[in-house]
């Protein structure tokens, strides 16, 4: 999508190849956005150049720890053998590749000092505003986020290359190492930057956002049912992550797609541009169901050789070791739950953004919103608001809204969800950034399942909204367990002590 430095690299080209590497930090599952810069690996090394792949493990426990210490190992194990199965799947071969990883180097006696040298030359500002898109932003950051851009500037010097290559939101990392490199003695590099395909939600893919992504290793139906909740609205080129799969990832490998349907509706059809089927999709020639069939059948092609090998004893024992799944009671052993106790996993709580407010046409105590939670039509939702919160402050707010309620008629209106509210009269609030449609989870129940729809009967939100209280620090939380986001916690600043 972008070259920094591209004068240079015509330099360097006319007198030999390139030196070039990417690096990724052993965080998440990698998922299949990741065939994006696999596919432009393979170009690099058709083109005859020196690629090296790091596996950036200290980056990976700098980011706010989102890899533990002793998962450490384990973790960058697993990355190590999921890259080369997804090189392998493309055509790749592997032997042309240097394969390093962060703490080979990064512990020295020489990077260390390099590290404090740096620290005494950079701004928190400059750190902060470096790290912005790609370490994860809490509400009380530590210190280690502002370390990594830093590492990840010395990687360039450490590994010897001319170039680093990275998705576009490394761009402030990129340009932070070209401010800060030289002041080392050290020479600025070039930088190459593929674009970020969009997640299924419209966002962008993430490890952290479970329904944005699909995993290398994700069964069939689980690829068949994602693809199927995708955002992908007839007609809409825009945010659409099936459509970006098709061109950054699909196009690229085989030169085409084929969109395969029933003759009825014209047969399949080869594409060999992409620009062609996009246009065909935006004049609604491609209807979305189609699309989303034809990049099933083409994406589990891609997906077979991987999931063939991690089907292995030793590739299962290591996912497993690397990825263990956690139990709530076992995190927080003092308040373990009883088997058959509700959960706040069960609840699917969203951040929704308010697209349009009107007046209840038979009820002037309540309020009709349209909420955006990241489908590809927005929810109508009733809300008792109408003596506690202006109309034009809810305009355009992020609101926390439960999804799998049961639809309840209204006063006639159809109301298909629950806006939260502190005491019924403030919201609690997500985090500053928060896209519309990402999970909301209380601390400690991250990797539970909502259900698709809770039954009245069995009252799991009465019952667990008993124990939704404001904290004294003005958090959202349940049993004293913060309401999350990937960005942080959910405030409510007008009420400590508050019920929800």
């Amino acid at each position: 999508q972008e070259v920094l430095g591209e004068d240079k690299l015509m330099a360097i080209l006319k007198e030999r190849e390139l030196k070039i590497y990417w690096g990724t930090a052993t965080t998440g599952k990698p998922h299949v956005a990741y065939f994006v810069p696999m596919s432009k690996i393979a170009d690099f090394l058709k083109a005859g150049c020196e690629v090296t792949i790091l596996f950036a493990d200290l980056h990976a426990y700098l980011d706010n720890m989102k890899a533990p210490w002793e998962l450490l190992e384990m973790r960058t194990r697993y990355y190590e053998s999921v890259i080369k199965a997804m090189l392998e799947s493309i055509g790749v071969p592997l032997e042309k590749l240097k394969f390093v990883r962060g703490t080979d180097y990064q512990l020295s006696k020489e990077y260390t000092l390099d590290v404090y040298r740096l620290s005494s030359l950079v701004t928190q500002h400059d750190a902060k505003k470096a790290g912005a898109e790609v370490v994860k932003q809490v509400e009380h950051p530590l210190l280690s986020g502002l370390l990594y851009p830093g590492l990840q500037a010395l990687d360039e010097e450490y590994l010897k290359v001319d170039a680093q290559f990275g998705g576009v939101d490394q761009r402030k990392i990129f340009t932070f190492a070209e401010k800060y490199l030289p002041s080392l003695g050290y020479a600025k590099r070039i930088h190459l930057m593929n674009p970020m395909v969009p997640g299924l939600t419209g966002s962008k893919m993430s490890s952290s956002e479970e329904d944005s992504k699909i995993d290398l290793l994700d069964r069939k139906e689980d690829v068949k049912k994602k693809l199927r909740k995708a955002f992908c609205e007839p007609g809409n080129v825009e945010n659409n992550g099936v459509l970006s799969f098709i061109k950054h990832v699909l196009f690229p490998l085989k030169s085409e797609f084929v969109v395969l349907r029933e003759e009825k509706w014209g047969g399949n059809k080869t594409y060999t541009a992409y620009e062609a089927l996009e246009k065909d999709f935006a004049e609604q020639v491609v209807h979305p169901g189609d699309l989303k069939n034809s990049v099933e059948v083409a994406l589990n092609k891609l997906l077979d050789p991987i999931r063939e090998k991690f089907n292995s004893p030793e590739l299962k024992k290591l996912t497993l070791a690397a990825y263990p799944k956690a139990k709530p009671a076992e995190k927080h052993p003092k308040n373990s739950e009883p088997e058959n106790a509700v959960i706040p996993s069960q609840l699917d709580i969203r951040v929704g953004k308010v697209i349009s407010v009107e007046k209840h046409p038979d009820a002037d105590n309540l309020y009709v919103e349209k909420i955006d939670v990241g489908e590809p039509e927005p929810r109508t939702v009733v809300s008792g608001l109408v003596q506690f919160v202006p109309r034009e402050q809810l305009q355009d707010r992020l609101v926390v809204l439960l999804c799998n309620m049961k639809p309840k008629a209204m006063r006639g209106v159809e109301s298909q969800g629950m806006v939260l509210c502190a005491s019924s009269v403030g919201e609690p609030k997500p985090p500053a950034g928060c896209s519309a449609g990402e999970r909301i989870y209380v601390e400690g129940y991250e990797d539970g399942d909502p259900e698709d729809e809770l039954k009245p009967k069995k009252k799991v939100f009465e019952k667990l909204q008993a124990d939704f209280r404001i904290s004294e620090d003005c958090v959202a939380q349940w049993k004293e367990r913060n309401f999350l986001t990937k960005l942080g916690t959910v405030s409510c600043k007008s009420l400590k002590g508050g019920s929800i």
